[in-house]
């Protein structure tokens, strides 16, 4: 639509197109940043390449008509599509408020229902996080898992006001795939295991090592295993089922043949079952060189690994 034009005593004023949609105050917020030194023209462009204003043209001809654009402040700014163009200008003219940012912390061995759990700390509700979270595409690279369960970096993210839960959700993947580069593959791929695979062992990793020593001899055991033909018998992978890492398994629970049940089924879970950390990524991907196939956990959190079955009972296995 083309600007309003209001003409007296000869003076042509251009007023904002008042026939434009008004900002929705439920809208996103979008940052904009102001460098140092930019004019109104400038700002204009900016605000419409962000998908602040509709035409940042017509903005930089209000500001001018106004008066204003000599004194904007350079920062960073938040605004929903469509706002006033006079509350843009106020803003521009007062500087950016510094936005106060709040804190998610996601530690390591936490399941996807565990964050979604903790999301609320942050203004993001639970279910806006799962909605969020169905419909996200794991990365490209890992064949095509069922779920995003392993995706989502364990780390602390800031998160700004009314952030959504899809923005929340690309910084945790981003983050993941950033240190999974990091992992060398080639050693797990000389024992025909994928990406995902790796993924996969790293969560049992991570969920089963206490002290960091143990992560490179727990993968050990699972790449022995596999290798024999054993099944992992790893019970954190059943308590992921169950949904809780403290539920008491039953003797009739242990026996199910259930997918998550790595004492019944041979291989590798149908999916990772937590988001490990970078440690227990590389572990997987390079294991200690030891025959070890059991391990039993220690009153001081470290385990003992042995290969011969009854040493492992004699010592509580």
């Amino acid at each position: 639509m083309a600007a309003i034009l209001l003409a007296y005593e000869g003076v042509r004023r251009v007023l904002p197109d008042s026939s434009k949609p008004a900002a929705d105050p439920h809208g996103p917020m979008i940052t904009v940043v102001i460098p140092s030194g930019t004019d109104a023209g400038g700002i204009g462009s900016i605000l419409q390449q962000d998908g602040v204003v509709s035409d940042g043209g017509r903005f930089r001809n209000y500001a001018k008509e106004q008066g204003q654009g000599s004194s904007f402040k350079a920062g960073r700014y938040q605004f929903r599509a469509g706002t006033d163009y006079d509350a843009i200008i106020h803003a521009l003219d007062n500087g950016a408020v510094q936005v106060r940012l709040t804190k998610l912390v996601v530690p390591e061995g936490f399941r996807n229902s565990e964050i979604a759990a903790r999301v609320p700390t942050v203004g993001i509700s639970t279910a806006a996080y799962n909605h969020a979270l169905a419909h996200a595409s794991p990365p490209a690279g890992f064949g095509h898992p069922r779920s995003m369960e392993g995706f989502l970096f364990p780390a602390t993210y800031p998160v700004r006001p009314h952030e959504r839960a899809e923005t929340l959700i690309a910084q945790q993947e981003g983050a993941f795939q950033q240190e999974f580069s990091q992992v060398n593959m080639s050693y797990a791929r000389s024992k025909n295991l994928t990406t995902y695979d790796v993924l996969t062992i790293a969560s049992m990793i991570e969920r089963e090592a206490r002290v960091d020593k143990d992560r490179a001899l727990i993968a050990a055991v699972i790449y022995n295993r596999l290798h024999l033909g054993m099944t992992l018998g790893i019970d954190a992978t059943l308590l992921y089922e169950y949904g809780s890492w403290t539920h008491q398994l039953t003797d009739s629970e242990l026996a199910a043949n259930t997918p998550y049940n790595t004492r019944v089924r041979h291989g590798l879970p149908p999916t990772p079952i937590c988001n490990p950390g970078l440690k227990s990524l590389q572990a997987a991907a390079h294991p200690a060189h030891v025959d070890y196939l059991y391990y039993v956990a220690k009153p001081d959190g470290s385990h003992y690994f042995t290969n011969n079955y009854q040493d492992f009972l004699n010592h509580g296995g």
